[in-house]
């Protein structure tokens, strides 16, 4: 058994301490009721894992992966928190052969907090240390699993000028017309982060779309640097 293996029964053990138990049913309420909680709130939770970070920062990362499967298969929300931030840690130096766990770490107990986390600081990651992946990424965003088409969308968070822009806008034409809340929402969300960079291109992307949703255009022009 892999050191973080052996670490999980004092991570839960430190979660169980950092709880607030009345704080838990309102943190699934947030969720829709899609997890359980402990009742540990983010700063409380980050406080109460570092030790297990600390661990990820030198540990082999299969054996980090390993640990992160763990973290899923656990009931409580706060596991799978953790689990993507130790993903979020090794980002660099995951391997592509590692590609499917994280796949499956995203199709499983799916919801916006963990894919987000895993797609902008692991996926992003893994693309642009891996450019054939970006084959992967013009698959997903074709996916009838929609948590997979915003990770395609979203992946590019944090490029900045590496930005593909031409692909960019492509994902957000292709699915422009989905009527999924978390779809129009990540499409707003990467045009307004890449407005950060070229405001001139995404006014002209939204300027020619004009189909757009209307989330997906406030959401991509909501940004001082990006205003019409």
């Amino acid at each position: 058994m892999s050191e973080l293996l052996d670490h999980a029964p004092e991570l839960r053990r430190r979660l169980i301490a950092a709880a607030v138990p009345a704080d838990a049913e309102p943190m699934a309420a947030y969720m829709r009721g899609h997890f359980s909680f402990l009742g540990v709130k983010t700063p409380a939770r980050r406080a109460a894992q570092k030790p297990t970070i600390d661990i990820v920062r030198h540990s082999d990362a299969r054996e980090v992966v390993e640990f992160v499967h763990w973290c899923w298969q656990q009931p409580e929300r706060e596991f799978q928190s953790t689990g993507a931030d130790a993903l979020r840690v090794i980002g660099r130096r995951l391997p592509i052969d590692l590609f499917d766990d994280v796949h499956q770490f995203l199709t499983t107990k799916s919801w916006w907090d963990t894919v987000d986390a895993i797609a902008v600081h692991t996926v992003g990651t893994m693309v642009r240390t891996f450019p054939e992946l970006i084959d992967v990424m013009d698959d997903w965003i074709d996916d009838e699993d929609f948590w997979l088409a915003r990770v395609a969308i979203i992946h590019q968070l944090m490029s900045k000028d590496k930005t593909d822009a031409e692909r960019l806008f492509a994902y957000c034409e292709a699915r422009k017309h989905d009527e999924e809340f978390f779809i129009r929402k990540a499409i707003g969300w990467a045009l307004r982060q890449y407005a950060r960079t070229n405001p001139a291109a995404v006014i002209a992307f939204v300027t020619a779309n004009d189909d757009l949703s209307g989330l997906s255009k406030r959401e991509a022009l909501n940004t001082s640097s990006c205003a019409i």
